[in-house]
């Protein structure tokens, strides 16, 4: 899952700078905030369940909670972002104080262009939330919300919509609850015998299904969901390493070192000193 906002916030803005090839390990949804991204370089690719499309620079992506999505590289471009997270709190009061057929509208459509003028007035104003953002201000993130919703309302005047491409649906019911099974029991140590008995498929029928439909195998995708949480433990806690394994499911500190060096191509101890 993608890393949730800090506890008791309302709005943060970060800028990114990721490797050309960056892609997501796999399907991720977030729980509980909605985000906005603004890609200042690079080509990716974004897939739903339903739907999947492109996004350049000078494009901005929406992502409500509760959707799976993946992203890929489509281009040797460096991918540079910026990337908002904001509280259902956020929600609640645009929809309030502005408009709620805004709000909805834009986090149904999910991507769009716009005129070079437009993104400069954009960049503009992005780049002034993430110097507010860093500054620690008095009544920061108030003033944070009121330059959000100029953003929104920049992005309902000034966009031009393209198509996306819709599916009957890349990831079926079954293997959505078998990722839900996943999610919700990473810790323990299930086998893939347990995520296919969850959705009652044979364990060669799931295997197929699932490498097919999530373009990983079983295996790696649970990997992947552990050393997600184990980021999430290492980066927000001072757990020891050995406890942190055994929080994740990976069982030791021996064995959550090396799939890190593996996967991450760092130890989780020099990944919790930035």
């Amino acid at each position: 899952m993608p890393l949730e906002m800090p506890e008791h916030a309302q709005i943060t803005i970060q800028k990114r700078q990721l490797p050309a090839d960056f892609k997501m390990p796999q399907m991720e949804q977030a729980e509980k905030h909605f985000s906005l991204g603004y890609i200042l370089s690079g080509d990716r690719q974004v897939i739903t369940p339903f739907e999947r499309y492109e996004a350049h620079a000078g494009d901005v992506t929406a992502m409500p909670p509760g959707i799976y999505h993946r992203t890929f590289s489509l281009s040797e471009k460096p991918y540079e972002n910026y990337l908002i997270k904001v509280s259902r709190e956020v929600e609640e009061g645009f929809c309030r104080e502005v408009d709620r057929e805004i709000w909805d509208w834009i986090f149904e459509q999910k991507r769009f262009s716009f005129d070079t003028q437009s993104r400069g007035k954009m960049e503009a104003l992005l780049a002034d939330m993430l110097e507010l953002y860093n500054g620690g201000a008095p009544y920061a993130e108030a003033v944070l919300r009121g330059m959000f919703y100029r953003l929104l309302i920049l992005i309902r005047e000034k966009n031009t919509l393209h198509d996306r491409t819709p599916f009957q649906s890349e990831l079926t019911p079954e293997i959505m609850d078998a990722m839900y099974f996943i999610e919700k029991n990473y810790a323990e140590d299930i086998k893939l015998a347990d995520a296919a008995g969850s959705i009652g498929f044979s364990e060669g029928h799931f295997s197929r299904l699932f490498s097919a439909s999530v373009g990983i195998p079983f295996s790696g995708y649970l990997i992947n969901i552990r050393l997600r949480h184990a980021k999430e433990l290492l980066f927000g806690t001072d757990l020891p390493v050995s406890e942190i394994a055994l929080r994740t499911g990976f069982g030791s500190g021996d064995y959550l070192s090396a799939c890190f060096r593996k996967y991450e191509g760092t130890s989780p101890t020099a990944f919790r000193k930035g």
